[in-house]
């Protein structure tokens, strides 16, 4: 019996292949390769992931790192933490399981974090590479590093995201701003007696321009699966999308047909440049031009009621955390880290 839909589908051999030809990537111009781990949230995913030869796994919180540290035994947040006493006991537990690096961008933050050092855990100082979401300007990066290591806190480096690559003609741009201001914070480290193992970067888009001159690692995420925004950016083509959401056509109008898929399956995530709430990845010519919670209203396409198709949502990340579950084949695999927003 099929399925009901919507529900969210992964092709197995498409994943395996993405994960291989990035893996390849990195390691052909020396960088480790460190996934970030909240696109796809899931175990099955993350031991495929370090089996190709992953170094670790990234997260974004505490509780992802919760999960993941069941699959892996070094693990990067890469988030600047505020940790209160709940956030520092759950740390803890995780750092009996594995090695953590935490992301700091403050003097005030390092503070909370101090107490965690007999524990063992290490971090790493956010620069804003051109993103200017958070992270310090590289040449105040040795303050904080510093600060943390006065509070008995292990340095292992400075680290950065290039999300100014999402753009249809900023790429290789933000993969160049990336490097200079990373090497800028490195040298300002080493200037101050810090050592500066790692310089940690990369995103989807950025990667492929990445290099091993400054960089030590990359941190991608969406590659895993691909979306409508990889494909867009041409980062991605709809052979090297994995992950889709399977839909059904419940309406059917002169102008339009209406699919069993809203915003609460595929999110609601529309970049600046994107040309509509997702596509439709056996038919390039549709768009989905309006959603709702539980509609998907598509032109350029047309199909009788009941015809099944397969979305690709715009921003993946989104989708893996709504959704419960993956149907890999015959298989089902849990997402084992939805929710884990804390």
């Amino acid at each position: 019996m099929s399925r009901p839909t919507p529900h969210v589908h992964v092709d197995r051999e498409v994943l395996e292949r993405n994960i291989d030809a990035m893996q390849q990537a990195a390691s052909a111009v020396g960088l480790a390769l460190r996934p970030h781990a909240k696109t796809h949230k899931s175990l099955e995913v993350a031991r495929l992931q370090l089996a190709a030869g992953a170094v670790g796994l990234t997260v974004a919180t505490v509780a992802e790192a919760e999960v993941f540290a069941g699959a892996c035994e070094d693990l990067f947040v890469a988030y600047p933490l505020w940790v209160d006493d709940e956030r520092a006991t759950r740390l803890r537990r995780v750092l009996s399981r594995a090695s953590v690096v935490v992301g700091v961008d403050s003097v005030e933050s390092v503070r909370q974090l101090a107490p965690l050092a007999s524990s063992g855990l290490r971090v790493r100082v956010e620069v804003d590479s051109g993103h200017h979401r958070s992270g310090v300007p590289a040449s105040d990066a040795a303050t904080v590093a510093t600060a943390a290591a006065e509070s008995g806190l292990a340095v292992d480096g400075v680290f950065t995201f290039p999300g100014h690559a999402y753009s249809p003609d900023g790429r290789a741009a933000a993969a160049v701003d990336e490097q200079r201001e990373l090497a800028v914070a490195r040298d300002a480290l080493v200037g101050v007696g810090v050592a500066c193992p790692v310089l940690s970067g990369g995103s989807t888009p950025s990667v492929e321009f990445s290099r091993g001159e400054v960089l030590t690692e990359v941190r991608p995420g969406v590659y895993v699966f691909g979306d409508a925004q990889q494909w867009e950016l041409g980062v991605a083509t709809p052979e090297q999308v994995a992950l889709t959401v399977v839909a059904t056509v419940v309406g059917r109008y002169p102008d339009r047909v209406v699919l069993d898929a809203g915003s609460k399956v595929l999110g609601a995530d529309r970049a600046s440049y994107a040309t509509g709430h997702g596509r439709l990845l056996d038919h390039p010519d549709a768009r989905i031009t309006a959603l709702s919670e539980h509609h998907a209203t598509v032109t350029g396409f047309d199909a009788p009621r009941g015809t099944r198709v397969r979305v690709v949502p715009n921003h993946v990340c989104t989708t893996a955390n709504l959704a419960d579950a993956y149907v890999v084949g015959d298989a089902t695999w849990r997402v084992d880290a939805r929710g884990a927003n804390t």
